[in-house]
């Protein structure tokens, strides 16, 4: 496998995992004020992976399914951290929820940048396409960080 497939499979196996996130995320705040945004989001991100599983089609990533698997088995494990809380789900589990999906999108605008610097010699690759990817990355970032934010007065801000 050369290294640009390798790169691209991991990048498939973080957004399988982030997809995941945002779901569990947007599941436990339904009926929330952060709600909609991360069901919106998870939206999004579901298409994202899709665009960089055609991406990969096209320059012939075989994906390892182990690769993914372990990825989905780490998210998992990551949402058992109790924050504090045995029971129930602590106010705490928002802003770290919050902080984490921030993290696999700033990692996937980070993938859609290398992969921009690629199509400028890669004719397989779209850099109109990766360019408006890149755009929606960083708007996302940018909600994100604003709904952080908004967690964080809620939760920590005496």
């Amino acid at each position: 496998m050369d290294l640009l497939s390798v790169y691209v499979d991991d990048h498939l196996a973080g957004a399988a995992a982030g997809r995941a996130r945002f779901a569990r995320a947007a599941k436990a705040q339904r009926g929330t004020r952060y709600g909609e945004a991360l069901s919106r989001l998870h939206e999004e991100v579901a298409q994202d992976r899709r665009s960089l599983q055609r991406i990969a089609r096209s320059l012939g990533v075989q994906q390892r399914r182990s690769l993914q698997v372990a990825a989905r088995v780490g998210e998992a494990a990551g949402a058992l951290k109790p924050n504090g809380r045995l029971v129930r789900r602590s106010p705490l589990r928002l802003v770290v929820e919050l902080e984490v999906l921030t993290l696999g999108v700033l990692g996937k605008a980070a993938g859609w940048r290398s992969l921009l610097e690629v199509a400028r010699t890669d004719a397989r690759l779209d850099a109109r396409e990766l360019q408006e990817l890149l755009a929606r990355a960083e708007r996302q970032a940018a909600e994100l960080e604003q709904l952080r934010r908004d967690a964080v007065e809620e939760v920590l801000v005496p």
